[in-house]
This record gives C-alpha cells, sequence and structure tokens, in this order.
C-alpha cells in the first residue's frame, strides 16, 4: 500500500515539516509541502494529492478556515484531511472534525504511531 500515495503537508514549522518528510518518505511516499495556506492552494490548483495533513496554527489562515475552504471544493470533498496540531485541549479534536478534517494527530508526533496513523486514511 504504501510508496504510492502522494502526500500534501501543510506546515509552517520546518523542523515538523522534515519530521513528517522524513518519516513518510521512509516509506516511500511522496511528499510535497506548504509553508502556508497559499502555497498549498497553489499546488492543489495544479494537483490532486491522496492525503492533506494540515497544521491547524499557520500565520496567514488557519487549518479550520483552510479545511472548510477545501471541502468547499468538488475536487477535493473525498481527499482525506488530517489535522496535525499542538491543539490537544477538551474540544480541539471536535472542531478539527467539525471544520472537516477526517482525522487528528497530535502533536508532538509520536514517531511510533505516526504511519499507522496515516496509512489508516489511505485504505
Amino acid at each position: 500500500m504504501q510508496g504510492q500515495y502522494t502526500v500534501l503537508n501543510i506546515e509552517d514549522n520546518p523542523d515538523n515539516r522534515l519530521l513528517i518528510r522524513r518519516l513518510l518518505e521512509s516509506k516511500g511516499y511522496t511528499v510535497v509541502e506548504a509553508e502556508s495556506a497559499v502555497q498549498a492552494l497553489e499546488f492543489l490548483s495544479i494537483q490532486k494529492p491522496d492525503l492533506i495533513l494540515i497544521d491547524i496554527n499557520m500565520p496567514d489562515m488557519d487549518g479550520y478556515s483552510l479545511t472548510n475552504l477545501l471541502r468547499s471544493k468538488p475536487a477535493l470533498n473525498k481527499t482525506p484531511i488530517i489535522a496535525v496540531t499542538a491543539n490537544v485541549m477538551k474540544g480541539d479534536r471536535e472542531r478539527s472534525l467539525q471544520a472537516g478534517c477526517d482525522g487528528y494527530i497530535e502533536k508532538p508526533i509520536d514517531i511510533d504511531l505516526f504511519l499507522d496513523q496515516v496509512e489508516k486514511y489511505l485504505r
């Protein structure tokens, strides 16, 4: 299953981008990165990934608003979107799901669980 998928990682923190890229590429995934909602939208206007990982706290548009926007696009409304966030207070998971995310992964990322968490949404 792994290795045949493209994952768009929308994350403004370079260390988090590097960690996620290394984990996914170690299993053969193609990883495309966006540092902002604007970059993500530019990429998505050209190509559709198999999965989108989205940081909730970004400078130009928060992940909730971006997820709502992506869900309004017919070409993306079935693409799995996973919130990857340090927002871990009571209600944050529910807010991510209400915004249109299919899943929720807490930061700091558990490197032993991350790939299984991602693969679950590609099945």
